[in-house]
C-alpha cells in the first residue's frame, strides 16, 4: 500500500453472480486532489466508486486508509474513516424534507429527544457551499437537479476527507456544474479529496488533477490530467484510436402526421398551442433546466392531468392515461430510470416484458419462450452488457440500465416514442448505440419526441426542434442552421436572464 495515499486499494475484484465486473484494480487517492474516474458504461467505474464508499463489498483485494489495511469495509466503516459517497441514483427519503435528508443519521438530540435544528444547520451549510435548496420542502416535490444538490450537501455535512461523487452533474445546468466544480476545488484546497466519476470528458480535463481509466472492469491507466486530451482519454477508454461519438445521418423522409397536439393545458403551467410530429421525424425540445419539457411530455401521455386535444394517426386519444396512451402506441422513456422506469428487483427479461404482458402471457401465465425471445432480440439490438436475460438489472451500469429501459418500450413496436434524457449518465460507446437506434427507429417510421438538456444532442439528432420556456413552446428552430450558442442566447432572451442559468 502507498503510505502517502489517504485511500488505497489493491487487487480489488467484484463479482455479481457469475459476472466479474472488476478484476485486480489498484488505485491510490492522494490527499488534496480531484481524481477523475472514467470509462465506458459497464467498465466498472461506478462499481469501483461504490466499493470505495463502502456500498459494495469487494469479492477480493484490500483497502487501506492512510496506509492501514482495513479488516472490514462497509458504509459505516467508510464514514468512520472519512469516506463518503454521493450516488448517481438518488438515495433520498421522499417523505422527508431537504434538511432532514441532509442530516439523516446526524440529527441533533438531547437525551434521545430531537431538537429539530436541521433547518438552521442546513442554512449554515448552504451559505458555506453556495448550494441552495428550500430547507423545508419534501424531497418528493423537488426536481432531479434539486435532489442532486441534496446529495451533495449530505456528503458535505459528513465532513468527509474523501468524497466519491458518482455522476453528480448528470441533471445539473452549466451554471450548477461550474458551481459544483468550484466546490470541488474548495474541498481540494482544504486538503480533502474528491473522486469524480463522470462521463463528461470536458469536465474531467477542466477540474481533475489525475484521471484513472477503466475498461471492461480492469485498470487501463492512471495519469496526470495535464498530459491528457479528450482524444487520448477516448482512445484509452475504447481500447484504440477512435474519435468521439458522431451523430448518425438524420432521417429525411417523413410521412403522415402521427401525433397531433392542440391547445394542451395542464394546471402546472404547461401550455402547447400546436405540436405535430410525422412518421420518420425526430422533433426535439430544448430548454434550460426547469423549463417544463418533461411536463409537456407527461401531459401528452396522460401522466399529468391536462386539457386539450391529442390525436394519434388522426384519431382522438380518448383514454388520457399512461395505459391508454400505451395501447394507442404512444410510449415514454422517462428521465428517472430507477424511480419511474425500471423495477430494480426484477431481472432484465422481466423488465423488458412488463408493459407487454398481454402479448407474452396466456391465461395469466407468462409464456417464457416468447418473453425470452423478445428480451434476447432487444438485448442484442441495443448491445446490453452483460447480455444475460436473467441478469439482475440493479447490478448493471447506468448506461446498460438505460438500454434496458429503452428496450422495454421498444418491445411494443410504438408509433410515437417520447425520449426524456435518453443519454443521461451514458458514456461515449453506449451513447453511440442509443443515437443510432433513435435514428434507425425514425427511419422505420416511428415518430420521435426527443427531450435533452444537452442542446448539442438535440441539434445533432432532431430534424426539427422547439425552444421551451416555462412549459411553453416559444420558438421553432432548424437544428441544421443554428449552433449551441444561438440556442442558449435565444433561451436566455425568452427567460429574461432570470437568475442567469437556472
Amino acid at each position: 500500500m502507498n503510505a502517502d495515499a489517504i485511500l488505497s486499494v489493491r487487487g480489488i475484484g467484484v463479482r455479481f453472480g457469475d459476472v466479474e465486473v472488476l478484476s485486480g484494480v489498484d488505485l491510490d487517492i492522494r490527499p488534496g486532489e480531484i481524481h477523475g474516474l472514467i470509462g465506458e458504461n459497464g467498465a466498472g467505474k461506478s462499481t469501483l466508486g461504490k466499493v470505495l464508499g463502502g456500498y459494495y463489498r469487494a469479492t477480493r483485494g484490500e483497502i487501506a486508509v492512510n496506509g492501514r489495511t482495513q479488516d472490514r469495509w462497509d458504509t459505516p466503516t467508510a464514514l468512520a474513516n472519512g469516506v463518503a459517497i454521493m450516488h448517481q441514483e438518488l438515495q433520498l427519503v421522499p417523505a422527508l424534507t431537504t434538511a432532514q435528508n441532509v442530516f439523516l443519521g446526524l440529527e441533533d438530540h438531547r437525551r434521545g429527544v430531537l431538537r429539530r435544528t436541521e433547518a438552521d444547520r442546513l442554512a449554515a451549510l448552504m451559505e458555506e457551499s453556495g448550494l441552495h435548496v428550500e430547507p423545508n420542502a419534501l424531497a418528493a416535490h423537488l426536481t432531479i437537479a434539486e435532489q442532486q444538490k441534496i446529495e451533495i450537501l449530505r456528503a458535505l455535512a459528513r465532513e468527509a476527507r474523501v468524497i466519491v461523487m458518482d455522476e453528480p452533474t448528470a441533471s445539473l445546468s452549466k451554471a450548477e456544474i461550474d458551481q459544483l466544480h468550484r466546490i470541488m476545488r474548495q474541498l481540494r484546497d482544504e486538503g480533502r479529496s474528491v473522486i469524480y466519476v463522470t462521463h463528461f470528458l470536458d469536465d474531467v480535463l477542466d477540474v481533475t488533477d489525475r484521471v484513472t481509466v477503466l475498461r471492461n472492469g480492469e485498470l487501463v491507466q492512471t495519469r496526470d490530467t495535464a498530459g491528457e486530451t479528450k482524444a487520448s482519454l477516448v482512445s484509452a477508454m475504447l481500447g484504440g484510436v477512435k474519435s468521439e461519438t458522431l451523430y448518425p445521418p438524420k432521417p429525411r423522409d417523413v410521412g403522415e402526421v402521427v401525433l397531433s397536439v392542440r391547445d394542451l393545458f395542464s394546471p402546472n403551467g404547461t401550455r402547447v398551442d400546436q405540436l405535430e410530429i410525422r412518421a420518420g421525424e425526430i422533433v426535439g425540445l430544448a430548454g434550460l433546466v426547469g423549463a417544463g419539457r418533461t411536463e409537456i411530455a407527461r401531459a401528452i401521455i396522460g401522466a399529468d392531468r391536462a386539457q386539450g386535444t391529442v390525436e394519434i394517426g388522426g384519431q382522438p386519444l380518448q383514454n388520457r392515461s399512461i395505459s391508454g396512451a400505451t395501447e394507442a402506441g404512444v410510449v415514454m422513456v422517462p428521465e428517472d430510470r430507477r424511480g419511474q422506469g425500471l423495477v430494480m428487483s426484477l431481472p432484465v427479461r422481466a423488465n423488458i416484458s412488463l408493459p407487454h404482458l398481454g402479448r407474452v402471457a396466456r391465461g395469466g401465465v407468462v409464456a417464457q419462450k416468447t418473453e425470452r425471445g423478445i428480451a434476447k432480440r432487444l438485448i442484442e439490438q441495443l448491445d446490453v452488457r452483460p447480455a444475460i436475460l436473467d441478469g439482475d438489472v440493479s447490478n448493471y451500469s447506468g448506461g446498460n440500465q438505460q438500454k434496458v429501459l429503452i428496450g422495454k418500450w421498444l418491445a411494443g413496436d410504438p408509433r410515437v416514442l417520447i425520449l426524456d434524457e435518453p443519454s443521461r449518465g451514458v458514456d461515449v460507446g453506449a451513447r453511440e448505440t442509443i443515437h443510432n437506434e433513435i435514428v434507425r427507429l425514425a427511419k422505420s417510421g416511428v415518430a420521435i419526441l426527443l427531450i435533452s438538456s444537452e442542446i448539442e444532442e438535440v441539434l445533432g439528432l432532431a430534424t426539427r426542434a422547439f425552444l421551451v420556456d416555462r412549459g411553453t413552446l416559444v420558438d421553432e428552430i432548424d437544428p441544421d442552421r443554428v449552433n449551441v450558442g444561438d440556442v442558449l442566447t435565444a433561451l436566455f432572451n425568452h427567460q429574461g436572464m432570470k437568475d442567469g442559468v437556472t
